[in-house]
Parts: C-alpha cells; structure tokens; sequence
C-alpha cells in the first residue's frame, strides 16, 4: 500500500459496515470485497482526506492508482477514478495510458462507466487530436471493456458528439452476444438521440441490432 493514501485506508476502515458491504457485494454480483461505506459518507471521507493529504505529485499519480487499482476493496478503486479526476490540470498527452490501465485492471461496468464516459470523455475534449487513434484501437480491441469505452466516452459530448465516430464505433459489434457491448450501445444512442433525435432513429431502422440494443435506443421514444 502506497504511503499516500495510508490514512484514507484507516479511515475506511473506521468507517467499514459489514451489513451494507453484503449488499454492495451482492448488487456487484460478489466480483469485488467492499468496506460497505454507502456514497455520501465515503465523499465526506474522501473530502476530508484530501483536505488534510492535498494531492501527490503528477509523477507519483500512476504508481498510486496503480497501487490502489490492485486493492482488494472496491472503495479503493472509485478513489483511484477520483484522484485522477481532480488531478485533471496536470494530464498530458500520455495520460490516456493510465486510464487504459484503469479500465483493463478490475474491469466491472461500475468503474468502467465512470472512467469511460466521464473522465476518459473529459481527457479526449482536451486532447482531441488523441482521440480517433486511441479509441480507434479500443474499439478494434478484443476486449469488452475497452470496446465498451470506445462506445460510450462521447455519452456526455450533446451537440460536440462527432456522430459519424459514434455509428462507426457501433456498427462492427452489432451483432455482440456480448451484453455489456449491447448496453453499452443502446445507452450510447439512447443518450444521443436527446440531441439529435432523427439521427438516431434512421440509424436504428436502417441496421439489424439486438433488442436490447434497439430497446434502449428507442426508450424515449414515443
């Protein structure tokens, strides 16, 4: 465990609820131990902990993740997300490396959501010209996680979605047996069609998708 961070662990620690811990693990389908330390508590920690520790040093940032990546408890994992977050004025051009590592390193929809959607989507705004050739390679990648990434890291982009990055990013795993690759497309379009409605719609009927995938899509649809 890296020195950092040693004082949050206490504090988790301190603050862990076996009761609530079973049911964080069972709605996780029992892939990760948990602290059992519900959201509002686990930010005042978080709050507090910084406010006391501040943040480490740029160079220091991927051998903490890395270390807290690896922690069994999954409190430790959305920290990790958290860290790197507020360490956004410090990202370079190479930072998509980390997140690549955070997403492939205890990979369940809960932390690959988060990274995907808001702090990978947050990095490529600010390094657009990174953006096509790194999750290019995500969405040609073999695994579901990064696959998953690719499609939902625009989910926040509105009217900035680059559409034709979105439909070709969707169109190779139309036909996924894969239910996290289905999903994640629904909601990628679900979320899109908020700005641009007719988009969507003639994309939906214009390809051969899963249901889940066409259910999403349309949910908001009348």
């Amino acid at each position: 465990m890296h020195p950092y961070y040693q004082p949050l662990a206490e504090a988790y620690r301190e603050h862990a609820n076996a009761e609530n811990a079973t049911w964080m693990e069972r709605y996780m389908k029992n892939q990760f131990p948990f602290f059992g330390i519900k959201t509002p508590e686990r930010t005042r920690l978080n709050r507090e902990f910084f406010a006391k520790q501040g943040l480490p040093e740029y160079s220091e940032l991927e051998t903490i993740v890395d270390s807290l990546m690896h922690q069994p408890q999954r409190e430790f994992h959305y920290f990790a997300i958290s860290l790197v977050g507020k360490m956004k004025k410090q990202w370079r051009e190479d930072t998509w490396q980390l997140l690549e590592k955070m997403i492939l390193t205890n990979s369940w929809w809960d932390t690959v959501d988060a990274l995907a959607a808001r702090t990978c989507g947050e990095f490529f705004r600010l390094y657009a010209d990174k953006k096509e050739t790194v999750t290019g390679r995500w969405n040609r990648h073999e695994n579901i996680w990064l696959i998953r990434s690719s499609i939902l890291f625009q989910l926040h982009y509105k009217s900035e979605t680059d559409q034709e990055l979105l439909f070709s990013y969707i169109r190779p795993h139309l036909d996924s047996q894969e239910f996290f690759i289905q999903k994640a497309i629904g909601w990628a379009l679900r979320q899109y069609a908020r700005t641009n409605p007719e988009a969507v719609k003639e994309f939906v009927d214009q390809h051969e998708m899963a249901p889940l995938s066409r259910r999403e899509a349309l949910k908001h649809f009348k």
